[in-house]
This record gives structure tokens, sequence and C-alpha cells, in this order.
């Protein structure tokens, strides 16, 4: 089945680069920067004028305030890790889901270190310096302080959060499973705060201390209320959507046509993903994220899914009329990050989904876009009808690259182009390339091959743009 958008979309598209939301999206993220190391510094200065210099020149007193720092930084970083999680539209438009992983990732190693070192450090402190009494201390202190365990649980569900998300780790779950045992930072955060709102010192010494901490805390709770909770619950009631059709592409693959209410209304552009949870048999509470396969018109959504595990297996029988229940749109591989007119998509196997429809929606003259597809045989091409429609209505050059993969070096290309490198290749088939944006979806050692090779061929590093499910 082809499906082109039809010619109304493009007449309504803004003129390309969108100089505006790249401004705006710049300002998101030099403003979201300075607001993280100007929260940091602010703590650090309240740390230092109650004392926590001079405290340093004691032993047992240097231990509480090496504890106290650490703590206060810890607090501050779990609160935006809590802002990080809590899907704000503004930071996933600014960010994409890439860069906020690796922020995210990054901070809540950093946070849930400085968090073991504030307990570690506070007891041995209190506990007068030695490593004898700190075990007893502790036990004294999660029982006999307020709010204390409370705190010892919320920590408990940050270690798991923490364990489950080291690299081999994650490898032996899926990621249903990873997905809802990380939902869990928001009970340890929720957990481990409290006392120090209630008792901590350093939150309670002076009203402008309190005042922040509580407006930090209520502001995250509340993100966390609006896009997670409310947000997601107000569109599924607006939308409520149902699976209209199931439709085979290929070995393994199927394509969900979905119908709704108001569908024009659902702030949706070709290139974004949601996470699905299709109300139908077991596993029906574990969400899956899957991008738009086709531009959205209005009336139907459609996604496409490759059997890759149990939570893709059972969409191929799901029935007619089945309820969708979702979160999104996310994401920023759409055609509001694009630099330049002219753009060149390069897929591999199933992660042409994206592509397709972004190359269905976005604003391109004829011969101003080029998709390079890379599959192992001719005959596990997805959408080849589709993409040839859109060669002969759009004007895109449509290359496929068919083949084995290379064996002795790891390359994107097939091997029969094996006498070229990389970046040469790219060359050969986009001669131009460093006047494109570069959009690139597929497997991950796939998809960093191909960003290496553009980058060699002259691409600048604000020219690519690569989306991958935040896992």
């Amino acid at each position: 089945m082809t499906t082109v958008a039809e010619p109304h979309r493009a007449a309504l598209r803004r003129t390309v680069p969108d100089t505006d939301r790249a401004r705006l999206d710049a300002a998101v993220r030099h403003g979201g920067l300075v607001a993280l190391w100007g929260s940091l510094l602010l703590v650090t200065y309240w740390w230092a004028t109650g004392g926590g210099f001079q405290d340093l020149g004691g032993w047992e007193t240097g231990l509480t305030s090496t504890g106290r720092l650490t703590g206060l930084l810890a607090a501050d970083l779990l609160l935006v890790q809590v802002l990080l999680m809590a899907r704000l539209p503004v930071l996933e438009h600014a960010f994409g889901q890439d860069r906020l992983a690796r922020i995210h990732r990054l901070v809540g190693f950093t946070s849930f270190t400085l968090m073991v070192a504030h307990i570690g450090l506070i007891t041995w402190g209190y506990a007068a310096g030695q490593l004898t009494r700190t075990p007893a201390e502790l036990w004294d202190l999660t029982v006999d302080y307020p709010g204390m365990l409370l705190t010892a649980a919320g920590t408990a569900c940050l270690v798991m959060v923490v364990v489950t998300s080291i690299k081999a780790a994650r490898k032996r779950l899926r990621y249903e499973s990873w997905h809802l045992l990380h939902l869990y930072a928001y009970l340890g955060v929720g957990l481990a705060l409290p006392h120090q709102l209630w008792a901590g010192s350093d939150f309670t010494a002076s009203p402008i201390a309190s005042a922040y901490w509580w407006t930090v805390y209520l502001a995250a709770a509340a993100a966390v209320l609006v896009f997670r909770l409310g947000l997601p619950s107000w569109r599924n009631w607006t939308h409520r959507l149902v699976v209209d059709r199931v439709v085979p592409e290929g070995r393994g693959v199927v394509s969900i046509y979905l119908r709704g209410r108001n569908l024009h209304r659902l702030p949706a552009e070709a290139g974004q993903f949601f996470v699905w949870r299709f109300m139908h048999g077991a596993g029906w509470t574990r969400g899956n994220p899957f991008s738009l396969s086709a531009a959205p018109n209005g009336r139907l959504l459609r996604i496409t899914a490759k059997d890759l595990g149990d939570g893709s297996r059972r969409l191929a029988t799901l029935p007619v009329g089945t309820r969708v229940v979702f979160e999104g749109p996310f994401g920023r591989l759409t055609d509001s990050v694009r630099r330049n007119r002219k753009m060149t998509m390069i897929a591999s196997g199933i992660g042409i989904t994206p592509l397709r429809a972004l190359l269905e929606e976005a604003d391109y003259r004829p011969g101003q876009a080029v998709l390079l597809y890379r599959a192992s045989a001719p005959t596990t091409f997805l959408f080849r009808r589709e993409l040839d429609a859109l060669a002969i209505h759009r004007g895109v050059r449509v290359v496929y690259l068919p083949g084995p993969r290379m064996r002795d070096r790891r390359s994107w290309l097939p091997r029969h182009y094996a006498g070229m490198a990389d970046g040469s290749a790219l060359l050969y088939l986009v001669p131009d390339i460093n006047e494109h944006d570069v959009f690139i979806c597929g497997p991950d050692a796939w998809t960093e091959a191909v960003i290496a090779s553009a980058r060699r061929a002259g691409v600048p590093a604000e020219q690519v743009h690569t989306e991958r499910f935040a896992w």
C-alpha cells in the first residue's frame, strides 16, 4: 500500500531552515546549562556560609562538613534528574532524546555517587571518625532520626535503578522491564529527599534556602504530575486511539494503522516516536517505543515494527478495535532541526520508519533530498513501493544498498564497497554531502559508523541528526 501525503500538507510547511525554532532551542540549551551550574554554585555557597570551610579543620567535623556538601550537591542533582525524566516538551525539543539520555546518565551516576558519599561521610563523622562505630551509627541514624526510614527505602529504589542502568545489566533485560524498573527513580527521589527538607540544617538555615529547596522540589513534582501523568492522560482521553488495521510489510514486520478523534490536534511530526501500550493480551502494561512510519495526516497514524521480542511480536495478532494508550510525541529527528535546504537520509533495516515519514512530510524541492537505504538483501527493503512513489512524485533520489556486511572492518556499507573508505564512499554517493543535513537511523554500532563517515566527509557535527531510544 502506497501512502503519500496530500499536497496541502507540503503547502502548510514553513520555509527551512526554521531559524526562530533553532534560536529558541539554543536558548533553552544554554539557559539549562546556566541554571544547572548556577544551582550547584548556590548550594555550595550556602554550605560555605554555614561554616563548611572552617569545619574542614578537624577530622570529625571535616567528615561531617564534606558529607553535608556531597548531600547538598546530590539533592540538587537528584531533582535535576527528575526534571530530565519528566518529559518536558521544551527540553525534549531543544536537546533531543540522544543528548538528554547522555545528560541523564551523567547526572544520574554523579548524583548517586554523591549520595552514597553523603551517607558514608555523615555517618562516619557522627561516629566520631571511628570506622568501627560507623555501622552502629548508621543503624541509629536510620531508626531514630525523622524521615530516615523513608530515606532508606528511597535509597534502595535508587540503588536498583542504578544497578539496572549499568550496560551489562541492561543487556540482560528486555526494554519493557528496564523501562518499568526505571520508573522507580521517581519513588526513590520522592522518599530520599524529604528528611533533608524537614530536618537538614542546610535546608532550613534561612528562609531563602528553605524557599529555594521547597520551590525546586515542588517544581520537580509538578513536572512529573503534569507531563508524565496529566498530559498523557488528557491526550489519551482526547484522541482515544484504537487499532484500525494491521498490515504485513515483510517477514516479521507489520504496520499498525491507528484511528482516533481529532488527530489533527495531536502535535506530532514525522520523525517522532511514541511509547505505545496495546490493551490486549499479556504484556499490555509494558510500553514499547515505535516511530511513526508515515507522516501524520489528521486521520490516521501508522507505526511499523519488526519482530524483535515479545512486545513487538504480539502486534501481528492485534484485533481491529484494540484500545491504544500512548505517551508522546517525543524526539527531535524532525524537519525543524534542519539548517540547509538539502537533506540526506541514511537508514538501515527497520530504521527506515522515521526517515520514510520525514521524507513524506519535509519541505524540499525535487533533487534536494537523497535516501541511502541499507539492507542485507534486496528482498528485505521495507516500503519499496512507497519509496519509489516518493522518488517519482517528490523527486527524492533513492539509493538502495543491498548486500552482506564487510568482514574485515566495521562499516555501514555492503561488502562490494570494500575497496573504498567509508567517507570516500559517502562522498561518491552524495558529492555535496557537506551542504546537506544528514539524518541517520539504524542499529547503534551501524549508526556510529555512519556518523564517523559523515564527519570524515566534511559534514559539520550540527548538521548530523540521529535519535536512539533512551535504553
